[in-house]
């Protein structure tokens, strides 16, 4: 495997436009990719692992500085056992394989969602992950994993109101000061947000981060997402007019 951002020069996809500084993916289709091969729903799963280290490659090389992938949310859990389990268990083998490297090419690795109820070795190795990588700022990884929105907000609001009682904080309440208590209060908003496999939602993923994103709904199932999706993401992107609820200057 090439590494990380080992380009001359970073290549945009659409032209001299720089790409978005913040991608977050919806990585969908594991089991249907194992089902249309008539393999089973970890093999997907094993395979969805590899795309997710051809993006992160890709990204980097594309000019992208921050990547948020959602992996494992919080209503998963009603999944079969044994799929949850080798879920966990793929995140731990990504860690364990690709730590090493990833610290060395410069990339900071995040895990967001909700730490209590995950197995120990996993919660530690989160840990280990964040901590070991802490100091870079090349590029920087985000896993959604044990994540749901709803319940980020939820969380975020009941450390606010410990926060008040608490005597800690005071004065009116602002977008900028919630979002302090966010799991990505040292992230910017994303760019763009990509989902695979050709569902047209959202699905409880970032929702008070992705306000103003672009939303781009892809076919391939994610264990095919390649580069050239990538690109071909990102030359969309450029097609579109990013207004934040502003007019175009001149529009009437």
């Amino acid at each position: 495997m090439a590494r990380l951002g080992t380009s001359p020069e970073p290549s945009h996809a659409g032209g001299d436009a720089p790409a978005p500084q913040h991608v977050a993916i919806i990585m969908d289709g594991n089991g249907r990719w194992a089902k249309a091969r008539g393999l089973p729903r970890t093999a997907g799963h094993e395979r969805g692992v590899e795309a997710l280290r051809r993006t992160v490659e890709a990204a980097g090389d594309l000019g992208i500085r921050y990547l948020t992938v959602f992996s494992f949310s919080t209503e998963n859990w009603r999944r079969p056992a044994a799929e949850v389990n080798t879920l966990f268990g793929l995140l731990k083998a990504y860690v364990q394989r690709d730590l090493s490297r990833l610290k060395q090419d410069g990339v900071r690795v995040r895990v967001i969602g909700q730490r209590e109820g995950l197995p120990p070795d996993i919660a530690e190795l989160v840990d280990r992950a964040e901590r070991e990588t802490a100091a870079n700022s090349k590029f920087h990884l985000t896993i959604a994993f044990n994540y749901g929105a709803r319940n980020e907000i939820l969380r975020a609001t009941q450390a606010y109101a410990r926060a008040i009682a608490a005597g800690e904080v005071s004065g009116e309440l602002t977008d900028a000061g919630f979002e302090q208590y966010l799991d990505t209060k040292d992230l910017p908003d994303p760019d763009l947000v990509i989902r695979t496999s050709g569902e047209y939602r959202i699905s409880n993923f970032l929702l008070w981060q992705a306000a103003y994103a672009e939303l781009l709904f892809v076919d391939v199932l994610w264990p095919d997402f390649s580069k050239s999706h990538l690109e071909s993401a990102i030359s969309r992107y450029h097609e579109r007019e990013r207004r934040f609820g502003a007019l175009t200057p001149g529009a009437t």
